[in-house]
């Protein structure tokens, strides 16, 4: 073909050793809580230095700045992609990766890469807790939405909540509803099953640890909850998706029995 070389697949190097490469259960959770606007899961990973930890990730380049380079990139646009679906704008979240990585590109030592790397994290996650808190158009109700979100794992009641924003409960839930679309409890319900989803997906946590985690009275109780908001059980929800990183909108369809080209 005009003197071009032939394509031949890349071999092995029989003298490089081969890297254990861990599970990207703890990855795609920390992508996952950035995009569900996660701040406390953020900056507890940030905070344990989790982006640093090279140990079973995979060696892109001998040279460790050079590395971890690599791996920032690609976490830039991993975050992108789970931002976007999470409702983030292309223009944006694509926006702030660029930018991110500029300004990695002008580290010069691991220590700044890292900075730069939760400061993108803390970015876009913070992005994505107002973006949804914008359902709300009173002040009460997106501090309620805030409340909710710090306090996920907690058995929040709807007294705790009203007078953590110093309001009655009636009043909570009556501008609640008409702001939302739904009740203060399902609304709560519904952000459970959501943290619990990504904890099926991406983590081996048995049912009775998520429920305990979601401060669920028991296990049944979690799974009858699971099994209304989500139309099948934790199991059938795990067997189908777990570690199905790449089409997270495909619940959708497979809970209602639509085909993804379905309409």
């Amino acid at each position: 073909m005009n003197g071009a070389k032939a394509w031949k697949p890349l071999e092995a190097d029989g003298e490089r050793e081969v890297t254990s490469h861990r599970e990207p259960g703890e990855e795609f959770l920390f992508y996952r809580s950035v995009a569900e606007g996660m701040i406390d899961a953020v900056q507890e990973n940030c905070s344990r230095g989790a982006f640093e930890n090279m140990e079973g990730v995979g060696q892109l380049s001998e040279d460790r700045v050079t590395n971890l380079r690599y791996h920032f990139v690609v976490t830039a646009a991993m975050l992108a992609r789970f931002c976007m679906e999470g409702g983030m704008a292309m223009e944006e979240a694509f926006g702030l990766s660029d930018e991110y990585i500029r300004r990695m590109d002008c580290c010069t030592n691991m220590a700044e890469i890292v900075y730069v790397h939760d400061q993108m994290a803390l970015d876009y996650v913070c992005r994505m807790r107002n973006l949804k808190k914008r359902i709300a158009s009173s002040k009460q109700v997106a501090e309620a939405i805030d409340y909710i979100y710090v306090h996920i794992m907690d058995r929040i009641t709807i007294q705790e909540l009203a007078s953590a924003i110093s309001i009655s409960p009636a009043h909570l839930s009556r501008i609640f509803k008409q702001e939302t679309g739904i009740s203060v409890s399902e609304y709560i319900r519904q952000r459970k099953i959501d943290m619990a989803k990504n904890l099926l997906r991406f983590s081996d946590y048995d049912f009775a640890d998520i429920a305990a985690m979601l401060s669920y009275s028991s296990q049944s109780h979690f799974i009858q909850h699971f099994r209304t908001q989500m139309g099948m059980t934790p199991k059938a929800y795990r067997d189908r998706n777990y570690m199905n990183n790449w089409n997270v909108n495909r619940e959708s369809f497979t809970s209602s029995g639509q085909s993804p080209s379905a309409p």
